[in-house]
């Protein structure tokens, strides 16, 4: 009877950590559709913006500005955007392994999330800052990772800033990217922007710039935020779906053993009670 009740306890805690992974399951799903929301109705402002840059570029080659300053060196500086917790899947490993290979080994980091922080800090990697990030993300701290990344870039610490973080394709796939955000790149892709080319520009299209470029570096910071935080979501919620599915799947199995074993005891009594009685005659 000892194994009947080791199964029991088992069985009785297997139920408890479907009944846990199930919730999990249920909270990912709620915060994932407010996510992905989030994530997808910001591509078509990045779309205009990415218009405006390149008409800008086309129309009036001669504007600068100091956050489109390319320079001949190669002092990185990367944005990571992982999770602040686990239980997401591979979500924060394959985005580890991108980093690692597009990457300058010794580059510099602004990290958010504390899954990754935590690595580059086993690493022996320099962290510069690290950002916690409300959910759902507000614009104002997309705002205040892009105005240390600006202020670094621009007094010229750094030749390069970019931005590793996973890219929400749907529920059931995210992509890890390192996109490169300073300097910045006027788009040249016309299937990807939305350039009309008979913008009047007042006072002056560096004017324009100066006004657009932080803005334009903001809004970057706070889609490839979005995405992450969509990406995370979805991920959690498959693993675990996937979770509370094993769960259900051993419980069925130590079910079925339980009432083996139990059955087999039964049998074994009725054949005590009968071996004694035919004894007794």
């Amino acid at each position: 009877m000892a194994n009947l009740r080791d199964i029991r306890r088992r069985i009785k805690s297997v139920k408890n950590t479907a009944q846990i992974t199930r919730a999990m399951q249920l909270v990912a799903a709620a915060k994932m559709k407010k996510a992905q929301d989030q994530a997808l109705a910001g591509r078509e402002y990045s779309k205009q913006l990415n218009g405006v840059l390149q008409d800008i570029s086309e129309s009036f080659s001669d504007a600068t500005h100091a956050l489109l300053e390319k320079r001949s060196g190669n002092r990185e500086l990367v944005l990571i955007i992982s999770t602040d917790k686990g239980l997401c899947g591979a979500i924060n490993t394959n985005l580890a392994k991108v980093v690692r290979k597009q990457t300058s080994a010794d580059a510099d980091y602004v990290t958010v999330g504390r899954k990754l922080r935590v690595m580059m800090e086993k690493l022996g990697r320099t962290v510069v800052a690290d950002f916690t990030v409300k959910d759902p993300v507000p614009f104002s701290d997309a705002r205040a990772i892009s105005a240390l990344i600006s202020k670094h870039f621009i007094a010229g610490k750094y030749d390069k800033v970019t931005v590793a973080y996973t890219r929400f394709v749907n529920t059931m796939t995210q992509v890890p990217e390192v996109v490169q955000l300073l300097p910045v790149e006027t788009p040249t892709d016309h299937a990807e922007v939305t350039a009309t080319n008979d913008f009047l520009f007042e006072p002056s299209p560096a004017d324009v710039l100066s006004a657009i470029l932080p803005l334009y570096i903001n809004f970057r910071v706070f889609q490839a935020l979005v995405e992450a935080r969509a990406s995370e979501h979805s991920a959690r919620m498959v693993a675990m779906k996937a979770a509370t599915d094993n769960a259900k799947k051993f419980i069925k199995e130590l079910t079925l053993e339980y009432n083996k074993l139990r059955q087999g005891a039964i049998t074994a009594e009725l054949l005590e009670i009968t071996t004694a009685m035919k004894a007794m005659e």
